[in-house]
């Protein structure tokens, strides 16, 4: 109401699939967005409204999810999700300009330091000795740049016509990729630091990515290559090394 926003961007979430998170999910994605797209409407219903949403929440079928894909509450996580974008459905219906991407797995050096693709950096950057123990080497899912990503957010709620959009790379890679891209100027094989857990690990999918047609045809692409990407992390590594 004070300041009158042109744009609103809700990205808040707690990023975990855990059901012991159920209710902070809820609480930041679910009724986040509720209240974000409430006060909108009430105080600013010509702003333009962003809510993320995620290619977790819909069913996969091991191939590239589309939006039109149908949803899945196969965690708490997912659920919140599904909430979510119903609810700018129907602040959309009010007359509220309630734009949704559903964002796929993407990394900047931002990352918590617990994060496997951290971990992994650190590792290939000297700065941690490791070993990092993963669960499934294979599974395979996409690598985009945070920035890259945030520019295709930009890029959708500048369009006039209110849209829901897979804001991706559309390609897959896997962890042992990663691991292989960071150490690749290591002189050191990633094998030696990088290990698969003992016990049984089953993961919640085997592939993880997009089919971003739609953001492709509004003049978007990620500018930021998969190696780039890894070098990117890794350099950020040595300098935080170095402090």
């Amino acid at each position: 109401r004070c300041y009158r926003p042109s744009r609103i961007f809700h990205l808040a979430a707690h990023s975990t699939t855990s059901h012991d998170a159920g209710e902070v999910n809820f609480r930041t994605i679910g009724m986040g967005a509720w209240n974000v797209l409430s006060s909108a409407w009430r105080h600013v219903p010509q702003a333009r409204v962003f809510i993320a949403g995620s290619g977790v929440q819909f069913l996969n079928r091991d191939r590239p999810i589309r939006e039109e894909d149908p949803f899945d509450p196969s965690s708490p996580y997912a659920v919140a999700r599904i909430a979510a974008v119903y609810a700018a459905r129907y602040f959309r219906k009010l007359g509220l300009l309630a734009y949704v991407g559903y964002l796929f797995h993407h990394e900047s050096p931002r990352r918590k330091p617990k994060q496997i693709s951290r971990q992994i950096a650190a590792v290939a950057a000297g700065s941690s000795h490791g070993p990092v123990l993963i669960g499934n080497l294979n599974v395979r899912k996409e690598w985009a740049f945070a920035g890259d990503i945030v520019e295709g957010i930009w890029r959708l709620v500048s369009q006039s016509r209110v849209m829901e959009a897979c804001i991706g790379t559309g390609k897959a890679f896997s962890i042992a990729d990663w691991a292989e891209a960071c150490f690749s100027d290591s002189g050191s094989d990633w094998r030696e630091k990088i290990r698969p857990r003992k016990e049984k690990f089953v993961p919640e999918y085997s592939l993880l990515v997009s089919c971003p047609r739609k953001m492709f045809a509004l003049g978007w692409r990620p500018k930021t290559t998969f190696p780039e990407l890894a070098a990117l992390m890794v350099r950020s590594e040595k300098v935080k090394k170095l402090r």
